[in-house]
């Protein structure tokens, strides 16, 4: 039987985790911190909870492919899902899905409504939207699906992108110009690339598409299936707190015969030759592995666990040319005052800017915008009641930021958690005084969660064209990286199925 170490608890960790130990490896997880999920934690106080990280996920559901993934592992039936969707607001005008279902056409009818000389336009780009949500769908089924049903899917890729491919080399600023005039209706359509710290001139064109689908705005819209076969992603949330998708794939492993050992960090990897032999520990123990799979931050797990000299120039290469996102500012709020008479949507993305390329840029230059650019406002509790008290809410408050802060995040704190709570009040009022408690987390207290003492990169690598994270496959045979820094790229989902993807390239492998 292989022996497998897997190096970080985050959900990418767990997954590789459940699926080497379903094949018979034994697989033992080393976590340094005291709870295990990484990002995907839920944390709690005083009888109210939020979570810490993605709020929400794609492709979860039953026979969409991060459902196919936890389904395979067994614990599909242990994840509680709800449809979720998110409105947006900017100055002058706002989107928020009608409280009785409109049709998955309510969202083209209403900017028609605000942008009437566009409406052609509109009309076009949602073709296009249609075609990019297909692909995703076909993409995402063939990654979780073998044999001749994969091929077929992947034919039925090519016939899709073939009437879109003159758009493949776009950035998504050039797809903008060449279907809009109206900045404002721009900046509706690339907002969200604000959130991944990416400017429209650097992002994938087409990708657009993908974070303007139906499912992310509308979580009624009924789900259909391209080609009979593979379903359009749903958007939703694990009710409870995302822990209750991370808990119960931990859970699989451990119920597989696999270890979890928390408070335990890995100090470097051990190689003999050109092979992963083991870890070792903090302690300064030793433990023995066939494979070790790391996750984390790039630098941390090759520069620091490996050694930059031990890698040769054309790896260190790609590690070195990764773009990373920024870090964000996060408050967590528990109260018992109505918040749903200011907003009556559990997320809302509030955006006080039209200029995402020059907002993005100052971000990146380390000058943070104290929430005055834009920020979101989640209420856990709308979606998920047990997460705060009867008769009581929990809210998050945050906004991306850059990673460090002239003077220090931890100097600084209790000023950034007023000034975001100021902006916050505009669209919430009271909602700073009307607080049970306040708990800030900055950029350097997401350093410790996840174990990145370089930088913290909320979701990982920067969606840049042409700067891939960092290859799964690594200079040590038996060695492996996976992981939002890795070439799977960021999002809840890419972990899920990258996991499966890396777990069936080391089953042919041996």
């Amino acid at each position: 039987m292989s022996k497998a170490i897997v190096v970080g608890s985050g959900l990418a960790g767990l997954t590789t985790a459940a699926y080497l130990a379903k094949a018979g490896c034994a697989v033992t997880v080393y976590e340094q911190g005291e709870a295990i999920g990484g990002v995907t934690r839920t944390i709690s106080r005083d009888g109210f909870s939020w979570d810490v990280g993605p709020l929400g996920i794609e492709g979860l559901y039953p026979n969409e492919p991060g459902g196919i993934v936890v389904s395979e592992l067994g614990c599909a039936h242990r994840i509680p899902l709800v449809p979720m969707d998110r409105s947006v607001s900017f100055p002058g005008f706002r989107v928020f899905r009608p409280e009785t279902y409109g049709g998955p056409a309510w969202r083209t009818d209403r900017l028609k409504e605000i942008f009437p000389d566009e409406a052609a336009a509109i009309d076009r780009f949602q073709q296009l939207i249609e075609t990019v949500t297909d692909l995703v769908a076909l993409e995402r089924r063939s990654a979780v699906t073998d044999g001749v049903l994969s091929a077929l899917l992947k034919l039925g890729l090519i016939a899709k992108f073939l009437p879109i491919k003159k758009y493949e080399t776009w950035s998504a600023e050039r797809l903008m110009n060449h279907y809009f005039k109206d900045p404002r209706l721009k900046a509706f359509f690339t907002g969200i690339l604000a959130d991944l710290v990416v400017k429209p001139s650097e992002f994938i064109g087409l990708g657009v598409g993908f974070f303007n689908m139906d499912c992310f705005m509308e979580g009624r819209t009924p789900s259909t299936k391209v080609f009979g076969v593979a379903p359009r992603l749903s958007y939703g949330i694990v009710t409870g707190g995302v822990k209750n998708l991370s808990g119960p794939i931990a859970e699989r492993v451990r119920e597989l015969g696999g270890r979890i050992v928390t408070k335990m960090a890995v100090r470097r990897v051990l190689t003999e030759g050109d092979q992963a032999v083991g870890v070792e520990l903090t302690d300064g123990s030793r433990d023995g592995a066939d494979l070790v799979l790391v996750s984390g931050g790039a630098e941390e797990c090759f520069y620091d666990m490996i050694g930059r000299d031990r890698l040769p120039a054309e790896f260190t290469a790609a590690i070195d040319t990764i773009r990373y996102m920024e870090s964000v500012f996060m408050v967590q709020i528990g109260t018992g005052q109505n918040v749903t008479r200011h907003q009556d949507r559990p997320l809302v993305y509030y955006y006080n800017t039209y200029d995402i390329e020059a907002t993005v840029q100052e971000l990146r230059d380390g000058r943070y915008h104290e929430g005055k650019d834009g920020f979101l406002i989640f209420i856990n509790s709308m979606l998920s009641p047990d997460m705060a008290p009867k008769g009581k809410h929990s809210v998050t408050v945050y906004t991306v930021a850059p990673n460090r802060l002239e003077g220090g995040w931890e100097d600084r704190r209790e000023e950034m958690t007023g000034k975001l709570l100021d902006c916050a009040e505009r669209e919430i009022p009271g909602l700073k005084q009307n607080a049970d408690l306040i708990w800030s987390l900055t950029p350097d207290d997401f350093k410790k969660i996840v174990h990145t003492p370089r930088r913290h990169s909320f979701g990982g690598i920067c969606p840049v064209m042409g700067h891939p994270g960092a290859p799964h496959r690594t200079p040590y045979r038996g060695l492996w990286f996976i992981g939002s820094q890795s070439e799977s790229g960021a999002g809840m989902l890419n972990q899920l199925v990258s996991a499966r993807k890396v777990a069936k390239m080391i089953a042919r492998e041996r």
